[in-house]
């Protein structure tokens, strides 16, 4: 990883911050951390993930259409990246390994788009898939990283190799009795 790399976040990034460890009401800094990063411009997605993103009504959704520059989705309809979204697709297809269900989900998600526009760009993912060598079932992102030389790390590894700290406000608010 280079001290300029770019970071391009996969859905689940987002998804799982959200539900659980990152949630808006209990570490809204991990939200600004976003945005700052992307301000630096480290940390991006892309247009495929906003539209998955956008599906549901909620925090996430409101937050993305009131919050996030319109430049941290970037656009996958560059030539260089469709062509390598088709040699990663053609790649999956000739794959033994995965199930047809498989081969056909990543053909029509946003994952190979990642893959694809991390790949043309020099980025590194931001994924909580892991590298699984005998997955069926699915295609995960890792395995066609390790094919296509695009690095993945999870959210954690992220922050740490961004420095990025997430601390606590001094600031306490007064508690309520019983």
């Amino acid at each position: 990883m280079s001290e300029n790399s770019s970071y391009i976040l996969d859905a689940n990034v987002f998804i799982e911050a959200k539900n659980r460890y990152y949630a808006f009401d209990i570490c809204p800094g991990f939200w600004s951390s976003l945005i700052s990063l992307h301000s630096e411009k480290r940390v991006f997605s892309i247009d495929r993930i906003r539209t998955e993103l956008a599906e549901k009504d909620d925090e996430l959704k409101d937050w993305i259409d009131n919050q996030i520059p319109e430049t941290f989705f970037k656009k996958t309809e560059d030539q260089a990246v469709v062509e390598m979204f088709q040699r990663m697709v053609n790649w999956v297809y000739s794959e033994d390994q995965f199930t047809p269900a498989a081969k056909n989900e990543f053909a029509s998600v946003a994952d190979g788009w990642v893959m694809a526009f991390a790949a043309v760009n020099k980025s590194l993912v931001v994924t909580h898939e892991e590298y699984a060598p005998d997955v069926k079932k699915k295609v995960p992102m890792p395995n066609v990283g390790l094919e296509f030389e695009v690095e993945c790390l999870n959210t954690f590894d992220l922050l740490r190799t961004l420095d990025e700290k997430l601390i606590r406000s001094t600031k306490r608010r007064s508690r309520r009795s019983c």
